[in-house]
């Protein structure tokens, strides 16, 4: 039973550090507090939902038509919010309470539009495969072989393209980035594009499990952004060591009290890790000068 546990953290860890990767690509690159992903997680959901369930679309189109919606929507947001606070040299502070309102007017209109009930992708039985005593859905098996696939994909990509090269440079130090020729505005652009479909992604494989609501979004960006944070600020491949571990965390705390403690569990483990290890397992130590 421990172990059905643990394997249910592990893929749940996953989806945390897909959503986590989505945030952690927009903070690491322009140190924006991105709350409006948890918009545009909604977003995502929304757009699998009308795809593939009302228009009977397959569920791999279903699936990338919401990375490409959301990784629009990702875009716009930058083009029509941040990049007009960028210019105007306005404070990290501003930049998040805008992206604050921005969460809240998106969120409020996708309930005004679709409703606040909870919809269901997919209300068949679901196959299910047996390994030993430990049990994993189709949803599950799908969250797991495109989860795990796509992060190492991601991984290979940061490394050994150009663009992979080009987002963690900005990530390090965007004044140096200008001054070697390249472009800050097109390059936040394409790293608001891959952090919509990263975000979109992470949606559209938890959707498909266990069904979607307006008002989701924001427990979910909390669990990426602690992901983040405990795995280790300004590295990449650190998001996907906090997500599972605050996903196998949470689950350990299930199968010993009870899922009203997965909450607290999470702000527990991010509270020791500011006071204890602020800079995550594997991130930069800083110091102010």
């Amino acid at each position: 039973m421990l172990l059905q546990f643990i394997v249910n953290g592990f893929i749940t860890g996953i989806l945390y550090s897909l959503c986590s990767i989505g945030f952690a690509l927009v903070y690491n690159t322009t140190r924006i507090f991105h709350i409006a992903a948890a918009a545009l997680y909604v977003v995502a959901a929304y757009t699998l939902y009308y795809i593939y369930n009302l228009w009977d679309f397959p569920l791999a189109f279903g699936i990338m038509a919401a990375m490409a919606v959301t990784a629009l929507f990702s875009v716009g947001t930058e083009w029509a919010v941040y990049r007009p606070l960028y210019n105007k040299k306005s404070s990290l502070y501003v930049v998040m309470i805008a992206s604050i309102g921005l969460m809240t007017v998106l969120v409020n209109l996708v309930a005004m539009f679709f409703g606040n009930e909870t919809k269901v992708i997919n209300n068949a039985i679901q196959k299910t495969y047996t390994f030993g005593g430990i049990i994993i859905t189709t949803p599950q098996m799908l969250q797991l072989v495109v989860g795990v696939a796509v992060i190492i994909g991601f991984m290979f990509f940061l490394r050994f393209t150009r663009f992979g090269l080009q987002t963690r440079a900005l990530s390090c130090n965007d004044v140096l980035f200008r001054t070697m020729g390249y472009s800050i505005r097109v390059t936040r652009l394409k790293v608001f594009a891959l952090s919509g479909a990263f975000l979109a992604l992470a949606s559209s494989l938890t959707v498909n499990d266990i069904g979607l609501n307006p008002h989701m979004g924001m427990s979910v960006l909390i669990n990426a952004m602690v992901a983040m944070i405990i795995g280790g600020v300004g590295r990449f491949n650190a998001c996907v060591l906090g997500g599972i571990t605050l996903g196998i965390l949470q689950s350990l705390v299930v199968y010993q009290f009870a899922s009203n403690w997965q909450n607290a569990i999470t702000f527990l483990v991010l509270i020791l890790f500011l006071f204890l290890r602020p800079q995550g397992f594997i991130g930069y130590k800083k110091r102010l000068v």
